[in-house]
């Protein structure tokens, strides 16, 4: 996790950082703070052993390290974030070669683990139109929208892979809404080997919602609107004492929570809110998981 010391709206760089006027957000720095120091206690309740990166004023992105890279076997693969973020790949590379692990990086963009996960016997790695980010004219009021565009290249899938094998099939997944702009904000696996998905069906190209339909089957549950708008599928799955559990951001619905709890997985729910209303990430983006995959 990345000390949340600094964390503020510096980029602006993905819609929910922004008001309708294009304004970047004010951070309740207050708030934001005692909910990492929640989530934190939350985790280490549940045995996670937790490391911190430092906190540093001039890179608040810090507290999102999901986006920090991919973790192949031994070898960590650093991500080739978005410009707002990019001067934050130091402060990666010297937290996971602390750990034992060496890093190495590739030419596409690429943000990490938030676009390249396991789901059961596959990967899902996902991947959308890259663009410059901007201001462009409209009709309507205000007289203007920003284009954010996605985080991955499919050109970075290859590149992993040539490093050595990734021990499973990977599925490309195509994203197709600015708001989910990693697969991390509207896809997540979970539950006993991690073979369950939750998904946000209309975030995602519809061959590829056909494809993960065809995998996973009845394994594929659904999320709706409500819950797809405060990151619910942003959510971190890990196992304690062989039980599935499922770290959530407080709020679901009742239909959800049914729903994971009819898979054998447990809840635990915590307000992160502040880093999703004015970030754009919530419980998983705030954690870089190095466990084994």
């Amino acid at each position: 996790m990345g000390d949340p010391s600094h964390f503020a709206v510096v980029g602006g760089a993905n819609p929910h950082t922004r008001d309708k006027y294009g304004r970047r957000k004010t951070v309740d720095r207050a708030l934001a703070i005692r909910q990492w120091h929640t989530m934190r206690e939350t985790l280490l309740d549940l045995g996670v052993a937790v490391d911190v990166i430092p906190p540093d004023p001039a890179h608040p992105g810090l507290v999102y390290p999901a986006n920090a890279g991919f973790r192949h076997g031994e070898v960590f693969v650093l991500s080739n974030l978005t410009p707002t973020r990019a001067g934050e790949k130091p402060a990666y590379r010297a937290a996971v070669s602390a750990r034992g692990l060496h890093c190495v990086e590739i030419a596409a963009r690429f943000e990490g683990e938030a676009d390249l996960f396991p789901a059961g016997d596959v990967f899902l790695f996902t991947h959308g139109l890259i663009q410059r980010q901007r201001f462009v004219p409209r009709l309507g009021w205000p007289p203007w929208r920003r284009v954010y565009g996605f985080r991955s290249q499919p050109e970075a899938l290859a590149e992993i892979e040539a490093l050595g094998p990734l021990g499973k099939r990977a599925i490309r997944v195509e994203l197709t809404d600015e708001r989910y702009y990693h697969g991390d904000t509207c896809l997540c696996s979970f539950g006993p080997a991690r073979e369950f998905l939750l998904a946000y069906p209309p975030a995602l190209h519809p061959e590829s919602l056909a494809e993960l339909r065809a995998h996973f089957g009845e394994r594929l549950v659904a999320i709706d609107d409500g819950d797809a708008a405060i990151y619910a599928a942003n959510s971190f799955s890990l196992e304690r004492e062989g039980e599935p559990l499922l770290v959530v951001p407080r709020g679901i619905s009742a239909r959800l929570a049914e729903a994971v709890a009819a898979t054998g997985t447990r809840i635990v729910d915590v307000d992160v809110s502040e880093f999703h209303k004015k970030g754009g990430g919530s419980v998983k983006c705030m954690i870089g998981d190095l466990g084994e995959l």
